[in-house]
């Protein structure tokens, strides 16, 4: 016994200094993979001296003589300060997620390798033009020499996550950066999902009629009616049997987000003659996941050559050398996501004689095919064929679990534009930047393709102006479908037969009102001579819009502007909650409590009240009850606060009675559903956030995901990579803050919203702000990690000077960068 008792006094004295001696220098070594604040480098290729002052915020101001040499600069920056984020990016776009995060990613990465992202964006460099080669050429080369910099002592080179993963980064390509934009479609790419549920309630038995209540159109839209997609596409019909359906959701995950985290977004501009200050005022918030770190990263570029100097600031995607949204001296713009209708799914039939053929309108063709392999963390391997038809990829059956809607003996293809060869985006944005005029921009976007976006723009002349440039196509007038689902690839009526001209795209200058907004609804009045979508977004936010700003006779300030940025009004809400309320008001089966509290509700969706959480638990509850039973395993893709189809069931607009319980041998009413779903609703929040309701909050329900890739799903490296922060907001509110109702766990959390904010002031464009969701580095052991988070949530912005005499002051170090 004394010597058991020696041996463990020894480990004590000895061996636990030692561990935690060894954790220290751990941490340390850790700790020290952020770049220092300052130094210098030599790399060849630049004509002269970079420099990189980065400011308190974090902010680099990158200068240099030419524009070559400052995207040198980016590239270097965006290395040291987001490697892992770029890295993530890269490898989705190859398709090769399972050789870091194992086989969960596998089914991700047959998708992304049958799309060819990766090989059509090394196509379009090649037919970039010289100066667009040579920036980005020249970011690459930026990139590269902080990756193969020489390391200083007792300090990981690489960011935190390559040490846990254990992964070594390869060198980045011209073609990584075109992937990256491209990887921007995919996140803002929405028609195809909507096809699929269109097919999955075709293939559960829904008409034509049933599938226009679930999916309605716009108030005033004329569309022809969709055709019964039975007969179009042969399909059988009837319930699918659990084992068919299945447990898990397929979707295809996508970093920093996945496909269920659709893009939104605001912009405004107005003219001189409806600001206070006599100069336009232009504002964005695009709303995307919200991922840590975020999407955005900020900066400031000054070329300093002999044409004068010119500073660019606003927001970069990390891996891509373009600022997407920001300012120049002249000009600002803005982006919100069209939602333009750039895919259609094709069902092709395979030739029941010859398994490697499918039918053409000139009969049986081959596929283009090739065996690809997915290698997995750990060494196994996934083999698969890759085919392609004349449409394009043929997409995995996993993806959104099309292959269980598919009629027997075919596959599904997709013609997309994200994939063409030809696409030369990333031109557009340099040739962007070399614009002073809102024409000059708008014919600058002529090589832009994809995702298609309604930029508004200002210059420093009081010009305010709007383009919505990309390639949509354009289909056969006999085509009835229409977008709207998948169609016979045999018949040559579906076959795209062109692209609409860039002279006839959606364009604005100088309209009489003096303000242009778009919220992601329809764009285009009836007079526009071609078709861009079906399936806009609710007009909610656009409504509210055009309340604050457009129809706002009040001379404007960037003030207003912002008050409008960080509105929580949800008018969506006040249309449908009082009805809902009306229905069963007077009950004896209701929670009187909970009911006053909906009574009360203003519609505002305010971080410190309860009524809005109390109201969003309802509608959920809501949703479940009247329609869950009726679409059984096609209910969760579509499951997510639908407001205009709640508000035509309840006003009794439908043909369907979607409020009874179909499983019930009773009939239940909308009063009888709604009832229930309040009850199930306060018990739902009373076992998330206890019992005393008067400690429920909105804002501690909603806070902003911040989900790191892909360490949020690991427990405590989560608690460490996420950032999140309470948020105010819903799905239809200006201040956004999306909800995945169908997440059991979390169905509250912030996943998609305001992810960047800028107001640019042309009384003094100096005076613009900027600012984005958690913080300039990717490194959680940097103080900017998460130091916008707060702000971001309060709506607040910082400034970024250009000139020097006013930065420089903040300046915290500098890097230089030489020949």
């Amino acid at each position: 016994m004394r010597r058991i008792i020696k041996a463990l006094v020894r480990f004590i004295f000895v061996a636990v200094p030692l561990i935690i001696l060894a954790a220290g220098a751990g941490y340390l070594w850790l700790a020290r993979s952020l770049p220092p604040a300052s130094g210098t480098m030599q790399i060849s290729g630049l004509s002269d001296v970079v420099t990189i002052a980065r400011d308190k915020n974090g902010v680099p101001h990158i200068s240099g003589s030419t524009v070559e040499d400052v995207f040198a600069g980016l590239g270097f920056a965006h290395a040291q300060d987001r490697q892992w984020q770029m890295e993530v990016v890269r490898i989705a776009a190859q398709g090769r997620l399972s050789e870091l995060f194992g086989d969960q990613t596998v089914d991700s990465d047959i998708w992304l390798r049958s799309m060819g992202f990766y090989e059509a964006s090394k196509a379009s460099y090649e037919l970039l033009p010289d100066d667009a080669k040579r920036a980005v050429d020249a970011y690459s080369h930026g990139v590269n020499a902080w990756m193969t910099r020489e390391n200083r002592s007792f300090a990981s080179k690489l960011p935190p996550e390559f040490v846990i993963l254990n992964h070594t980064p390869e060198a980045w390509e011209p073609a990584h950066a075109l992937s990256v934009l491209r990887m921007m479609s995919v996140t803002l790419g929405k028609n195809a999902s909507e096809e699929v549920k269109r097919l999955a309630f075709a293939r559960l038995g829904f008409s034509s009629q049933d599938i226009g209540e679930l999916m309605p159109h716009l108030p005033g839209e004329t569309a022809p009616a969709l055709p019964d997609l039975t007969d179009l596409l042969e399909l059988n019909t009837g319930p699918l049997q659990v084992s068919e359906a299945g447990e898990a959701k397929n979707t295809v995950l996508l970093p920093p987000g996945d496909q269920n985290h659709k893009g939104a977004s605001n912009n405004w501009v107005l003219s001189g003659s409806r600001t206070e200050t006599g100069k336009p005022i232009l504002a964005n918030d695009p709303h995307l996941s919200l991922s840590a770190p975020s999407l955005w990263y900020l900066v400031h570029m000054k070329v300093e050559g002999g044409d004068g100097t010119s500073n660019y600031v606003g927001a970069t995607t990390p891996g891509s050398p373009l600022i997407l949204l920001g300012r120049g001296d002249h000009l600002a713009w803005g982006f919100t996501n069209t939602g333009s209708d750039v895919q259609d799914i094709f069902v092709e039939k395979i030739n029941p004689d010859n398994a490697d053929e499918y039918l053409t309108p000139d009969g049986w063709k081959a596929f283009d095919s090739r065996e690809e392999t997915i290698r997995i963390r750990g060494g196994d391997e996934r083999k698969f064929t890759l085919r392609r038809t004349r449409h394009g990829p043929v997409l995995p059956d996993s993806y959104l679990d099309i292959g269980r809607y598919l009629p027997d003996g075919t596959v599904a293809s997709l013609q997309w534009v994200a994939l063409l060869p030809d696409d030369l985006t990333l031109d557009a944005g340099i040739e962007a930047l070399k614009q002073t005029t809102v024409e000059g921009f708008q014919e600058a976007m002529r090589n832009y393709a994809t995702p298609m976006q309604s930029m508004v723009i200002a210059d420093t002349s009081g010009n305010i102006g709007l383009i919505a440039p990309g390639r949509v196509p354009v289909r056969d007038p006999a085509n009835a479908v229409m977008g709207r689902a998948p169609v016979p690839g045999w018949e040559a009526t579906y076959d795209w037969t062109g692209y609409i001209p860039f002279e006839v795209l959606p364009r604005q200058n100088n309209p009489a009102i003096g303000a242009i907004g778009t919220a992601n609804t329809k764009i285009v009045g009836p007079d526009y001579p071609y078709f861009l979508t079906l399936d806009w977004d609710e007009p909610w936010r656009q409504q509210r819009v055009n309340e604050l700003i457009i129809d706002n006779t009040t001379p404007q300030t960037t003030q207003m502007t912002r008050e409008a940025q960080a509105d929580v009004m949800s008018l969506a809400f006040a249309t449908v909650g009082p009805k809902m309320i009306a229905l069963f008001e007077g009950r004896d089966d209701v929670d009187e409590e909970a009911l006053g509290t909906l009574k009360a509700f203003d519609y505002r969706m305010v971080r410190d009240s309860r009524a809005p959480l109390v109201f969003m638990a309802w509608f959920r509850e809501a949703m479940i009850g009247i329609f869950s039973d009726d679409l059984g395993p096609a209910f969760d893709a579509w499951f997510k606060a639908r407001v205009n189809v709640m508000d035509a069931v309840l006003d009794g607009k439908t043909q369907r009675d979607w409020c009874d319980d179909r499983s019930t041998p009773g009939g239940e009413s909308c009063a009888d559903i709604l009832a229930g779903s309040l009850r199930r609703a306060v018990a739902d929040l009373e076992q998330r956030y206890g019992e005393d309701r008067s400690s429920w909050r909105w804002g501690v329900a909603h806070k902003s995901a911040g989900a790191h890739s892909p360490f949020t799903n690991i427990p405590f490296l989560k608690s460490i990579f996420d950032v999140q922060v309470e948020s105010a907001g819903g799905p239809f509110t200006l201040d956004r803050g999306r909800t995945d109702l169908d997440e059991a766990d979390a169905p509250f959390i912030n996943r998609s919203g305001s992810s960047y904010r800028g107001i640019y002031d042309f009384s003094d464009l100096e005076k613009s702000t900027f600012i984005q969701t958690t913080g300039q580095s990717g490194n959680p052991f940097s103080k900017h990690y998460r130091d916008f988070a707060l702000p971001w949530s309060n709506v607040e912005g910082i400034t970024i000077p250009t000139d020097p005499a006013v930065y420089e002051p903040d300046v915290v170090g500098t890097w230089q960068l030489a020949p």
